[in-house]
């Protein structure tokens, strides 16, 4: 990222598989079926040249498409006091470490309380202009109910240096995550496409390598601590894709702890998540490292597994004692 987020997009292609406008755009873009309903009735789609009329309409094989995505209406983050950890700060970056359950940006459904409105107080409004008015200084994001390690630009400057090491996958980023039974082998890679799920538009699924769509991504892990019924692992990731860890896990059989999404806790576990009231994906950005764009001294910071998940390492532990 190495501009402004809220300009326009154009889309264009040609339809694979005929059928309903709506869901022949969608299969062949990134967009769900809702949101391209919404784009033609903003007459901002074209089949053939011609304005589709109605996602409805009859979409044939080898059609040519094109679609405006027009720039999106942020809203306004407004500053608001909100207790931060902060683990560095200097005049072009803060480090935080996020808890679970907090929203990194204002968007629909979660117009306050984020992580941006905490730092708009703490920075004093002081923070990179490029994510726009929702998004000032955000890099990368984490899950609302991941926690762990976040770096923030403070400085325009410090924005584009920290997005080409994203860009390059120069930087260091490593999870701790607890997954449903004992990966074998111990340590391993998964290198799979990541893109939107066919089957539900608000998921991301793995893809075939020769797909069109999506992106290559590529997570190495290794186990930390077998547990009972599950293992502590340390994931490092090349690339840094939506919903990655939780994707890959689940795709070689070893889902999160407690993913409402990509997940089935194992029946043994139930109990004890019951117990503790865990009820996030067992998640935590532990390791970040990177070049500072202004310094260009190395940085490095670590976070310590918060206590919620090490009560479910500790239970889950006890028979392997």
């Amino acid at each position: 990222m190495t501009g402004p987020e809220n300009i326009s997009e154009s889309i264009t292609g040609t339809v694979q598989s005929p059928g309903r406008v709506d869901k022949a755009l969608a299969d062949a873009t990134d967009l769900s079926r809702e949101r391209v309903k919404a784009l033609i009735a903003e007459g901002k789609v074209r089949l053939d040249g011609e304005v589709a009329s109605s996602p409805k309409a009859k979409a044939e094989a080898g059609s040519s498409f094109a679609i405006h995505i027009p720039p999106p209406s942020d809203p306004q983050a407004s500053p608001q006091d909100i207790p931060i950890t902060v683990v560095h700060e200097d005049d072009h970056l803060i480090v935080v470490d996020k808890p679970a359950g907090m929203v990194v940006h204002p968007a629909a459904g979660n117009p306050d309380g984020t992580l941006v409105n905490a730092l708009l107080h703490h920075c004093r409004g002081q923070l990179s202009g490029i994510g726009g008015v929702a998004r000032p200084g955000i890099v990368h994001r984490i899950d609302k109910d991941t926690s762990g390690l976040l770096v923030v630009a403070k400085s325009d400057v410090a924005h584009e240096g920290l997005a080409k090491q994203f860009a390059d996958h120069s930087l260091e980023r490593a999870y701790l995550a607890v997954c449903g039974g004992h990966p074998m082998p111990p340590s391993g890679t998964v290198n799979a496409r990541l893109g939107r799920s066919d089957r539900d538009r608000k998921k991301m699924a793995v893809l075939p390598d020769d797909s069109s769509r999506g992106k290559h991504a590529v997570t190495h892990y290794a186990t930390v601590e077998r547990l009972d019924h599950c293992t502590l692992i340390e994931c490092r990731l090349e690339t840094g894709r939506t919903h990655q860890v939780r994707v890959h896990l689940a795709s070689i059989g070893h889902a999160l702890i407690g993913d409402p999404v990509y997940g089935r806790t194992p029946a043994p576990l139930r109990p004890i998540l019951k117990a503790l009231d865990f009820s996030r994906q067992a998640l935590h950005a532990a390791r970040l490292g990177f070049i500072h764009p202004v310094t260009q001294n190395r940085l490095s910071f670590s976070s310590a597994i918060p206590g919620d998940m090490r009560e479910l390492i500790d239970e889950t532990g006890h028979s392997n004692r």
